[in-house]
């Protein structure tokens, strides 16, 4: 996939770069894998807001993805390459020798007309699902279950893909797309290659206009709230302390950087090296 550039005719067309969606090859989704997508925009069931910077967009509808592969040993059709606007992937449309249609995830690669397999007995190709432990090592693969039948979990988004390292009876060592070693079971289902539209963290909007499209409210920093909004207002003029001595701090008080992680979560003994090597 490439990126398409705009001549600087106008501020929000100097820097933007989007998507030439070169890759997609039918515009419009089937109907029968989408589902209504209504928007709450941030609020729980009493109104409040409890997630901040939400709302407005253009409407979308949910399409319904088959992370669980669920057709094994059935060959599959690739019969169109879709945009998705509730992920960064793509999207492939494939149709089953009975007529059924399905969507998956589009991997890099995957070309209009393939024939796509789940299960055992799949080759190791682009686009087929496998156990881990059918998967040769060192290949790339994405969409990957960590609870066996639950469907995939993990390297699910644009130009993401995790590399088989080895074995060790029954787990499979993973090094995910973060850095980190994890074991998984080798019965779980994972799908080869790398997730597609790669170039997908290069894009730049351009204008804050886009991302209003997006549903993304405005952001303001709290250094530039008063002390009464923010634990980092105040100070005359700009302070990085936030007008005291205090460090910096979200308006709910979790100190930036802060790990969050539960340090007693079972699933802890699984992850053999943790993220950047820490």
């Amino acid at each position: 996939m490439a990126l398409k550039t705009f001549k600087p005719q106008t501020p929000s067309n100097r820097y933007k770069e989007w998507n030439s969606f070169d890759e997609i090859t039918k515009d419009t989704p089937e109907k029968s894998l989408t589902v209504a997508l209504r928007r709450s925009g941030g609020r729980n069931n009493t109104g409040r807001i409890t997630c901040r910077h939400i709302g407005g967009g253009h409407d979308k509808r949910y399409r319904l993805i088959d992370f669980k592969r669920l057709r094994r040993n059935e060959g599959a059709k690739v019969i169109g390459i879709e945009y998705d606007p509730n992920r960064s992937a793509r999207i492939a449309l494939v149709e089953y020798k009975d007529g059924e249609r399905a969507y998956i995830l589009a991997p890099a690669q995957l070309q209009l007309g393939s024939s796509v397999m789940a299960g055992e007995n799949a080759a190791p190709e682009v686009g087929n699902a496998l156990p881990l432990a059918k998967i040769p090592l060192g290949m790339s693969i994405h969409n990957i279950e960590l609870v066996p039948g639950r469907g995939g979990v993990a390297a699910r988004a644009a130009g993401q893909a995790a590399v088989l390292n080895n074995r060790e009876g029954e787990y499979a060592l993973v090094r995910m797309p973060s850095g980190e070693i994890r074991k998984i079971l080798s019965v779980c289902y994972a799908t080869i290659g790398q997730v597609g539209n790669i170039e997908h963290m290069n894009v730049v909007s351009g204008k804050a206009g886009r991302t209003r499209w997006q549903g993304v409210r405005p952001t303001v920093r709290g250094m530039c709230m008063n002390p009464i909004d923010h634990p980092n207002g105040g100070g005359e003029g700009r302070s990085k302390s936030g007008g005291g001595r205090q460090h910096l701090l979200s308006p709910w008080g979790h100190a930036k950087g802060e790990k969050t992680r539960n340090k007693k979560k079972a699933t802890g003994k699984l992850i053999v090296q943790h993220r950047k090597g820490k």
